[in-house]
C-alpha cells in the first residue's frame, strides 16, 4: 500500500469523509453555501471548483523543524476554503482576482503573470495567494507539465483559522490556495511534493519557513497526529490517547511573524546557524569548510555526539555546554572564530542581512540548547504514546514533556510574551497536565493537554480567569469567544471539492 505521502490530494464529492457528520457538518455545509453564493455575487459565475486546507496546532517540537528535526503538530477543524474558477484562454482581461467571504479584506487584484515578484514592502492578504500562483508554475515547469498561457482566475477566500495565532493560518491560506489552483489547472501532484512545494512558496513573502506547517496542512489523517520527518519529508501517524483532549487557547497577542521577522523569527534562524557554524569549529572542521557545509544545527550533530561519547553520554548539549558560552556573542566575536565577516556569510539571503542590521548581539548557546533538547523532547513523546504504560501514566508524561517544552521555549529561546505566560500558569493552575505556547510564538496560541472529562470545565475556566477580564476591556467581544478557545481532535488534511 502507498505511503499517504506519496498519494495524491483527494477529489472528494461531499464534505462528510473530512467534516464527519452531525453539528461540523452542518456548520461546513452552511459555509460552503455561503462561499459559492458570495462567488456568484463578486463574479456572476459560479465556481469550478472548491479547495480546503486546514490549520494546525503544533503539540511539541517548537523551532526545531528549519533546523532539519522531526516535529509532532496535529491539524485542527479550523480550516481555510477556496472557491475558483478558471477563464477561458479567450477572455479579455487576464487578471487575477482573489476576494474575501470576510469584507474586513478587500479584493486583490494581480496581473496574472506568475514571473511578477512580490511586493515585500507593502504586505497585503492577496499576496499569499501569489505565492502560491508563482510556485505553482515553477513547479509544474520543473516537471515538465505544461499548464498553457496563464489565464486569469477568479477566487474567493474563507477561512476560520484565527490569523496571528500561531495555528498556521498562512500555511493554510497558502497550501489551500496552490491546490485549488492545481486542481483548477487539472494536474495533481503527490502530497509530499505539495508539501515541499508549498513551503517553497511561503518563502516568497519573505519567512525562512522550515516546512512543518505544509506538511501537516497536507498530510493530516482525521484521528491521528503526525510525527513529521524532513529532507525527504514522511509523516508518521501518532496515535493520541483517548483519555486526553487539547484545548487551544489565544493568548490575544498577535503573533505577526511576517512584519516582526528580522527581530524575532528569521533572527532565531540566523542565531542557530551562527551556533552550528561555531560548534563545527570548535569540535574540529576549518572555519571555511564550516561556512560552506553547515547550515542547520541538525548538520553538526553527529560531531556533537561524538564529542559526547567520549565523556560517556550521546546528548549533543554537552557540546554546547562545553563550547558555546551563555553570554551574549557580538558580530566581532562571531567574525573572530569563523574568520569571515558576517555579511559575506549571509550575502545571498537579503531576509538574513536584514537580521544582521537589526540585531545588537547573538544568543547562540541559549538558542542550540533549546533546539538540541527539544529535537529529543519529540521523539520521547511519541515513545510515551506508544509505550505500554497505563494511560493515566502516559498522559502524565506528555504533560511533563509540554512543561518542558514550554520553559525552554520561554527561557532559552524566548519566543514567549507575558500574555502567554498568564495564560500557560493559568491552565496549569486549572488542571492541565501540560501546557505550552504553541507555533512561532511572541503571542499566538497556549496548548494545554487535559483529561477529557474535564474540558468542558476546564475552558469554562478560562473563560472566566483569562478572558472575561479581556473581554471586559473591551479587547475582544463575547460572541468571538469560539474562535480564540476550543477542543479539538486531529483533523483531515486537504482536500478537493468538486460538487
Amino acid at each position: 500500500m502507498a505511503k499517504h505521502e506519496e498519494l495524491p490530494i483527494p477529489e472528494l464529492s461531499s464534505l462528510e469523509p473530512v467534516y464527519g457528520d452531525g453539528s461540523l457538518l452542518e456548520e461546513a455545509q452552511l459555509r460552503f453555501d455561503r462561499l459559492k453564493s458570495k462567488f456568484v455575487q463578486v463574479f456572476s459565475h459560479p465556481p469550478d471548483l472548491f479547495a480546503r486546507s486546514p490549520g494546525r496546532v503544533n503539540l511539541i517540537g517548537e523551532h526545531i523543524d528549519y533546523e532539519g528535526y522531526s516535529v509532532l503538530p496535529m491539524a485542527i477543524r479550523q480550516d481555510t476554503i477556496m472557491a475558483i474558477r478558471k477563464h477561458d484562454a479567450g477572455e479579455a482581461q487576464k487578471l487575477l482576482r482573489i476576494a474575501n467571504v470576510n469584507d474586513k479584506y478587500t479584493m486583490c487584484t494581480y496581473p496574472a503573470n506568475p514571473n511578477k515578484d512580490v511586493d515585500l514592502k507593502n504586505h497585503k492578504w492577496g499576496h499569499y495567494f501569489i505565492c502560491a500562483y508563482k510556485g505553482f508554475y515553477e513547479y509544474a515547469k520543473s516537471k515538465g507539465v505544461d499548464v498553457g498561457e496563464p489565464v486569469g482566475l477568479d477566487v474567493v477566500v474563507d477561512g476560520t483559522v484565527p490569523t496571528g495565532s500561531g495555528l498556521s493560518s498562512s500555511a493554510a491560506f497558502v497550501c489551500s490556495a496552490t491546490i485549488a489552483i492545481m486542481a483548477v489547472f487539472n494536474v495533481n501532484f503527490p502530497k509530499k511534493e505539495i508539501a515541499q512545494l508549498t513551503c517553497e512558496c511561503e518563502r516568497h513573502i519573505g519567512t525562512q519557513s522550515g516546512g512543518m506547517d505544509q506538511a501537516i496542512s497536507v498530510m493530516a489523517q482525521s484521528g491521528f497526529a503526525e510525527l513529521i520527518d524532513f529532507n525527504p519529508i514522511r509523516a508518521t501517524d501518532v496515535q493520541l490517547p483517548a483519555g486526553g483532549s487539547f484545548v487551544i487557547a489565544h493568548s490575544l497577542a498577535e503573533s505577526q511573524k511576517a512584519v516582526t521577522a528580522a527581530t524575532n523569527y528569521n533572527n532565531r534562524v540566523v542565531e542557530c546557524r551562527l551556533a552550528a557554524i561555531v560548534l563545527s569549529i570548535k569540535l574540529g572542521m576549518k572555519p571555511q569548510e564550516a561556512i560552506s557545509a553547515v547550515k542547520t544545527l541538525s548538520d553538526v550533530e553527529g560531531l556533537c555526539v561524538s564529542f559526547a561519547g567520549a565523556h560517556g553520554s550521546s546528548d549533543p548539549v554537552l557540546a554546547v555546554k562545553e563550547y558555546l558560552k551563555e553570554e551574549p556573542y557580538t558580530a566581532e566575536d562571531i567574525e573572530k572564530i569563523i574568520e569571515e565577516n558576517l555579511l559575506s556569510v549571509f550575502s545571498n539571503s537579503p531576509t538574513s542581512l536584514d537580521v544582521l542590521k537589526a540585531a545588537k548581539h547573538f544568543k547562540l548557546f541559549q538558542r542550540a540548547y533549546h533546539v538540541y533538547s527539544e529535537a529529543k523532547r519529540v521523539h520521547a513523546f511519541k515513545d510515551t504514546v506508544s509505550s505500554k504504560s497505563s494511560e493515566e501514566d502516559i498522559l502524565k508524561r506528555l504533560g511533563d514533556l509540554m512543561n518542558e517544552s514550554h520553559y525552554s521555549c520561554s527561557v532559552l529561546y524566548e519566543c514567549s510574551c507575558p500574555e502567554l505566560e498568564e495564560l500557560v500558569k493559568i491552565c496549569r493552575d486549572n488542571g492541565a497536565l501540560g501546557a505550552r505556547l504553541t507555533g512561532a510564538g511572541w503571542g499566538g496560541c497556549a496548548v494545554a493537554l487535559v483529561k477529557e472529562g474535564i474540558a468542558p470545565q476546564f475552558i469554562l475556566n478560562l473563560k472566566e480567569s483569562f478572558f472575561q477580564p479581556r473581554i471586559e476591556r473591551g479587547v475582544i467581544n463575547e460572541n468571538e469567544l469560539g474562535l480564540y478557545i476550543f477542543a479539538s481532535k486531529p483533523s483531515s488534511g486537504a482536500a478537493i471539492f468538486k460538487f
